[in-house]
């Protein structure tokens, strides 16, 4: 009896054992990492919400009855069972254009910062890479662009080549790339040095294939975290210019031009310009408390 009694608790001691220390994937860590951050938790929460609200815009409303289509006898109602959101000056359903809003301020946020990182990235990989003479020239010309304001840059790119979305894509991605050039160069100086890209580099490994497979994959957590918060930056550049009339233009929805045709009508209907300034707040507080979860969940000095 007392033999059986020692194998069951010898076999729970194991199963124990096995169970604190079996090796989660690095993924799991990671997310278990995450998780455990609430202010991270409530960001991703509510851009989920944005986010699924503007790929499901069009279950929600009907884009053209709805958003575009003038419907003068239910101008300037006030929020009700009918219209959530209230109507515009024009009769159309305000909650139906910032959903359809979140889509074109979302796609071209996401777009706009995914060229800067291509191009950012690119020069500042090969900048911190090779060095010397390379690293000079790069980054002196990023500290050319680097003196003058974001805005200002997109603004006088938009005010040039004309107010189109693929202008206003490339104008918000040219304004970003400097910056992404400097946080992938220093990612990339970081790991420089590192045993396994000289391993690489022994076997005959290219320049092109370290960079790609091995040094911006091992800088890729920074990169994310940056990503996160200029895509929030970007929204309100994009917000920017289509306030002052230079980005996407109406009867289309963006939420910077409707705080622009709702500013006349602010004193006597606020709600016009309350949506979509809510808006605007909760996708770039979201993606502040996003990005600073995956700062702290990314940096391994954190690490507990």
């Amino acid at each position: 009896m007392e033999e059986n009694v020692s194998k069951v608790r010898s076999f729970s001691t194991r199963r124990e054992f096995y169970r604190q220390f079996r090796r989660k994937s690095y993924a799991q860590e990671l997310w278990g990492r995450f998780v455990k951050n609430k202010t991270a938790v409530l960001g991703l929460a509510i851009f989920f919400v944005i986010l699924m609200l503007a790929i499901l815009a069009p279950l929600l409303a009907d884009y053209n009855s709805v958003v575009i289509k003038l419907n003068v006898s239910e101008r300037l109602q006030k929020p009700g069972a009918g219209h959530i959101f209230g109507t515009d000056e024009l009769g159309r359903d305000i909650f139906a254009r910032v959903i359809y809003g979140a889509r074109n301020s979302l796609t071209i946020s996401f777009i706009s910062v995914a060229f800067a990182l291509t191009l950012g990235g690119i020069l500042g990989a090969i900048s911190g890479y090779f060095g010397g003479v390379v690293d000079n020239g790069i980054m002196r010309v990023m500290d050319v662009f680097l003196c003058l304001p974001e805005i200002l840059m997109a603004l006088a790119f938009v005010a040039v080549f004309g107010t189109s979305i693929p202008n206003l894509i490339i104008s918000a991605g040219l304004s970003f790339s400097p910056k992404f050039a400097r946080i992938v160069r220093s990612a990339v100086l970081s790991v420089r040095g590192s045993e396994y890209l000289e391993a690489a580099r022994s076997i005959g490994a290219r320049d092109f294939y370290i960079i790609i497979n091995h040094v911006i994959i091992n800088c890729i957590g920074p990169i994310i975290v940056q990503v996160t918060l200029y895509i929030a930056h970007a929204i309100l550049i994009i917000s920017s210019l289509s306030f002052i009339g230079l980005g996407v233009q109406s009867p289309a929805p963006e939420w910077g031009n409707m705080l622009s045709s709702g500013r006349e009508y602010m004193r006597d209907a606020s709600y016009l310009v309350v949506s979509p300034g809510l808006a605007i707040f909760f996708t770039i507080l979201s993606l502040n408390l996003l990005g600073d979860g995956l700062r702290d969940t990314l940096d391994p000095r954190l690490k507990q």
